[in-house]
């Protein structure tokens, strides 16, 4: 074990931070009463991490009567926490004999909206919205749109908050059934709440297996905190990151590459804050030892024993490498506890609060601030041209550049942005990430703004135009995407972080991009 990482948990053993942790003592992380009221009120996902067997029949039943009635394909309508943890379950189990078909919506971009919603088979659909504010603007905007096209209310179903605009309106519009999460739990924390598992139980999983795999995690998580594995984890993220190596750079089987983006966004969000933070590295390709820099740590998640091609040589070469082995895929609901518990401890270690998110709504505000002018009559500016050599050129060791693409996800643009990774990393070695807006937003949108100031970012995005329309809303998708890439663009260099823009003529059709960007690193 290197030494930060003893010394990181020798420090949470004396503290008893295991302890207080499920003592639910909020002081543990703050010593100011607002701060401890909020942390109070966000530890109820620690009561969600097993079953009793009620649950998971209530949700068997749900799924049950869903496919009984022709309803064989599940679109979850949400963002962040809502969408990520139902993305996972989706991605590497995939719909099992006697469930349904599930995909995820989570872009405001127009092409994704229609893909899902207005060209897709709505008659043997139903759209699961997801949101434990109900407020959150995408999310409306998917619940307005899919509730105007789906042939009648039994077809759409809620996941939310008691008290919540999103309950309210399931319930004044006779929609199929909602279910009410504990008001508690955080976003980025309900992966064992109703947010993530009625999701799972669509697909056809067995979620009281999930949840006895999860409970056996949790049980392991309240020993000393030596032999912890989540008390182990965060000695391993907070102490190597207090030493500069604040890339965690995660080396995933391929069959549980999806988990490596509900990490992201767990981490991201709770680390970074007044400065500081743990930068997640995700889906970046596995690269040769000596091209990686002193600011990285690296974690191995295997698939039963499977090493990750590429692993052992970075751990040879001195890199710190912590292994993490699942023995099948239920084991994700086990992860799901070691990754919550670690992140939250690894908030003391660090000195942040690791359950608020006090940079979300700077985003938010300025896109308003944008859609506000295109309602009043004004009109929104073309896709910037930005210096793409000035800004890389500035990349020195320790800083990350960030990929944005407020672009249609796809796999093929996916290929092309890994590939652009690989050279930014080659070229600068500098650690990369990467994320569909605005979808990341609600992820690592928090890190941007709040932790190191160590970003650089580039926003690529196209111009969309012509809708689909958003019903009760004055402007369309096409608009609020565009709206929402200017929004952070503003955010970001309202802290003075390095930012670009540049435009993709064809979304479809990225090589132009890739090549703008080699000759900008040439």
């Amino acid at each position: 074990m290197p030494d930060p990482v003893l010394a990181a948990l020798q420090e949470l053993a004396g503290r008893r931070a295991v302890a207080r942790l499920h003592a639910r003592e909020p002081w543990l992380w703050s010593d100011d009463a607002g701060h401890q009221a909020v942390i109070a009120d966000r530890l109820g996902w620690l009561d969600v991490a097993a079953d009793d067997g009620s649950r998971a029949g209530e949700l068997r039943a749900i799924s049950e009567r869903a496919l009984q009635d022709g309803l064989d394909r599940v679109v979850l309508a949400g963002m962040g926490g809502s969408s990520l943890a139902p993305e996972v379950f989706a991605r590497v189990f995939g719909a099992q004999p006697d469930g349904a078909m599930l995909s995820v919506l989570d872009s405001t971009h127009p092409v994704a909206v229609t893909a899902a919603l207005d060209d897709a088979p709505l008659e043997r659909t139903l759209v699961v919205v997801s949101s434990k504010s109900g407020g959150t603007e995408e999310t409306a905007a998917f619940a307005a749109r899919a509730a105007s096209l789906v042939p009648s209310p039994a077809h759409l179903f809620a996941v939310t908050d008691a008290g919540s605009t999103l309950a309210a309106q399931a319930e004044d519009g006779g929609w199929r059934g909602r279910l009410l999460n504990p008001g508690d739990i955080g976003g980025r924390y309900s992966a064992l709440s109703y947010f993530g598992m009625l999701p799972a139980a669509l697909l056809g999983i067995d979620t009281a297996v999930l949840w006895h795999r999860s409970g056996h995690m949790l049980e392991r998580c309240r020993s000393s905190e030596a032999g912890n594995p989540g008390a182990e984890l965060a000695a391993f993220m907070g102490g190597l990151a207090r030493r500069g190596r604040d890339k965690l750079t995660l080396l995933a089987d391929p069959d549980l590459e999806p988990l490596g983006d509900w990490i992201e966004q767990l981490v991201a969000e709770s680390t970074g804050k007044q400065g500081l933070g743990i930068v997640p590295v995700v889906g970046e390709p596995i690269g040769p030892p000596e091209i990686y820099g002193a600011d990285r740590a690296f974690v191995e998640i295997r698939l039963d024993g499977q090493p990750v091609a590429g692993a052992a040589a970075i751990a040879a070469a001195g890199h710190p490498l912590l292994v993490v082995d699942l023995a099948d895929r239920f084991d994700l609901a086990a992860e799901f506890v070691r990754w919550e518990v670690a992140t939250a401890l690894a908030g003391v270690l660090l000195g942040v609060n690791p359950f608020d998110e006090p940079n979300v709504a700077e985003s938010k505000s300025n896109t308003r601030a944008v859609l506000d002018d295109v309602v009043a009559g004004g009109a929104l500016a073309d896709p910037e041209d930005g210096d793409l050599s000035q800004l890389l050129a500035g990349v020195g060791p320790g800083d990350y550049v960030s990929l944005q693409a407020y672009l249609p996800p796809s796999g093929e643009a996916l290929e092309v942005f890994s590939r652009i990774r690989a050279l930014i990393r080659e070229r600068t070695g500098a650690a990369t990430t990467f994320g569909w807006g605005p979808r990341f937003l609600h992820s690592t949108g928090q890190l941007h703004k709040g932790g190191p100031s160590s970003l650089v970012a580039l926003q690529v995005v196209d111009s969309p135009s012509g809708g689909p329309d958003i019903p009760g809303r004055p402007y369309d998708f096409a608009t609020l995407v565009r709206a929402q890439a200017v929004g952070d663009l503003r955010s970001l260099r309202q802290h003075g972080l390095r930012a670009a823009q540049m435009s993709a003529a064809d979304p479809f059709d990225l090589e132009p991009v890739a090549q703008q960007i080699a000759t900008a690193l040439s």
